[in-house]
């Protein structure tokens, strides 16, 4: 398979030779031509993984960030000459996968390009047959114990993955909490009643890590709904 690399970098000559050595890697490259379509750019490309700037005309690197990841999940690597920690974790709770700072070595953005280019389309992509559980634009990994919403990733455990299942395929029902304690144990006569009450607040601080606030409403007498407020 032939990957396409976006190149988004207002320097010429960095990006003429980045273009060069991507294409030496045996990999396809274009390089940014219009500063204000970068969105329409984009989705005409639909590239495999974008190298991104910060500092660009109009608008900045972060900011083009944020508007792919709401439309993609490809690899984002941000290449920039700002080396401040503050300006790798805006990169990064931005969407960002990477972040290099210039100068740089060519062979190891190479290196980094093809890391996660494997990691999502190549040897350590997931399965095809994975299961993704979605409701609009919350996305539950239950194999791989992740959930995802506007780009930002929470890990969760077995039981808050089975009891987010539960809450997602049921919206906007509300789950009964027997019906909760017997997906999430084999034997509910046994487990006690505070067990689901420590889980559904350990799912509700996941939500609030993905700016969910209120994820999940308790119905008083009845059990539990998930709060569709992102």
């Amino acid at each position: 398979m032939n990957y396409t690399i976006y190149i988004v970098e207002d320097d010429i000559s960095i990006s003429r030779l980045m273009k060069e050595h991507i294409e030496k890697y045996g990999l396809a490259a274009t390089v940014v031509t219009n500063f204000e379509s970068i969105i329409e750019e984009f989705q005409l490309l639909t590239p495999h993984l974008v190298l991104l700037d910060v500092n660009l005309p109009k608008f900045d690197g972060f900011y083009w960030c944020r508007r792919i990841r709401e439309i993609s999940k490809v690899p984002i690597l941000f290449i920039s000459a700002r080396e401040s920690g503050l300006d790798q974790v805006r990169a990064l709770e931005n969407g960002a996968d990477d972040y290099i700072t210039k100068p740089f070595s060519y062979e190891v953005v190479m290196a980094k390009i093809n890391s996660h280019i494997r990691r999502v389309f190549g040897d350590y992509a997931p399965s095809l047959n994975e299961r993704v559980i979605e409701l609009e634009g919350l996305r539950l990994y239950p194999e791989r114990l992740e959930l995802e919403c506007q780009g930002k990733t929470a890990i969760l455990t077995k039981k808050e993955a089975i009891l987010l299942e539960s809450l997602i395929q049921t919206y906007p029902k509300v789950v009964n909490r027997n019906y909760l304690l017997e997906q999430m144990w084999d034997h509910s006569d046994f487990v006690e009643e505070n067990t689901l009450n420590v889980n559904i607040t350990r799912v509700r601080k996941k939500l609030q890590d993905l700016n969910i606030e209120n994820g999940i409403e308790t119905i008083r007498g009845l059990g539990y709904k998930l709060n569709k407020s992102w």
